[in-house]
């Protein structure tokens, strides 16, 4: 496939995918979007982008169609109404967080229809997105997943094969435990900082360096010391993660304690109305037995 002449579609202008595009367009490759809300395509028409009337017809124009939806239902949708207007021998990359069975269901269908389907979900927040620094993870053929290098690595700082189709979204899960996890103990770290009376800025600097430190306390960190909490990844999005977390634990049989409170916590979250808050909001469920603590 050389990339002088392929054509690409991105289909999900949302809090990730509005990066990744801008990226993609930033590079020079020769690229069309799509959004179900046409509001959020507006920034790219006035690039110069095109926007197309309708997800059939972006992805019946394109050599390779991303995806970067909500959830697994989106995606079903969504990918069965391309499929059978895709070209055969054209690539569908999913950047969405979905069900690694569904993947596996869908990337079946695909091939009948002489499409290659490849799960490419990311990490990285939208500070990742933005800077083109992502982690993101593949499953999919080998010889495809090269084909689609070029524009994964103006996306992304880190890209990994993790194996066939599926393996992507069952790593990305893998990186969900680990985020929520790591965003539990950098809340109740600072907690006990907070009601210690240390600088919590401070003490972010001291620890990140060594064995203590993680992309979640040196990225929102700062953001629960400051009381922002404005979405990189929302809780509503990141209990649909969990939701596919437990999901696939369940079928695996493998308990997961921590991850369970972290979503019961969550869920209190929502209960209070602040499920489009970011993720390290976190940080409010932990500290409301603390009545003095600012960070509730």
């Amino acid at each position: 496939m050389s990339q002088g002449n392929v054509r690409l579609g991105f289909a999900g202008l949302g809090i990730m995918g509005t990066g990744m595009a801008l990226n993609l367009h930033s590079a020079g490759f020769d690229l069309t979007v799509w959004n179900r809300s046409p509001a959020k395509a507006t920034p790219f028409a006035s690039l110069g982008v095109p926007v197309a009337p309708s997800v059939e017809q972006l992805a019946e124009s394109v050599d390779v169609l991303f995806i970067c939806l909500s959830d697994t239902p989106d995606v079903e949708v969504v990918g069965r109404a391309v499929l059978g207007v895709m070209r055969a021998g054209s690539i569908l990359v999913d950047h969405s967080t979905i069900s690694p069975s569904a993947t596996r269901e869908l990337a079946a269908e695909a091939d009948e229809h002489g499409v290659t389907w490849i799960d490419a979900p990311v990490s990285g927040g939208n500070e990742g997105a933005e800077n083109g620094t992502l982690a993101i993870m593949v499953g999919g053929p080998e010889d495809a997943v090269e084909a689609i290098s070029p524009y994964l690595d103006v996306m992304g700082s880190s890209t990994v094969r993790m194996g066939p189709v599926g393996t992507g979204q069952t790593t990305k899960l893998v990186n969900q435990i680990l985020c929520v996890v790591n965003q539990l103990a950098s809340s109740e770290a600072l907690l006990l900082a907070e009601q210690a009376g240390l600088d919590l800025h401070k003490v972010i600097e001291a620890v990140g360096g060594g064995a203590a430190g993680s992309w979640m306390l040196a990225n929102r960190g700062p953001q629960m010391a400051d009381g922002y909490w404005g979405p990189g990844f929302t809780i509503d999005l990141q209990q649909k993660d969990l939701r596919l977390v437990m999901e696939e634990a369940g079928r695996l049989e493998v308990p997961l304690q921590g991850t369970e409170l972290v979503q019961s916590l969550y869920s209190s979250l929502q209960a209070e109305g602040l499920g489009g808050d970011g993720n390290h909001a976190l940080v409010k469920a932990v500290a409301r037995l603390v009545p003095q603590s600012k960070l509730r």
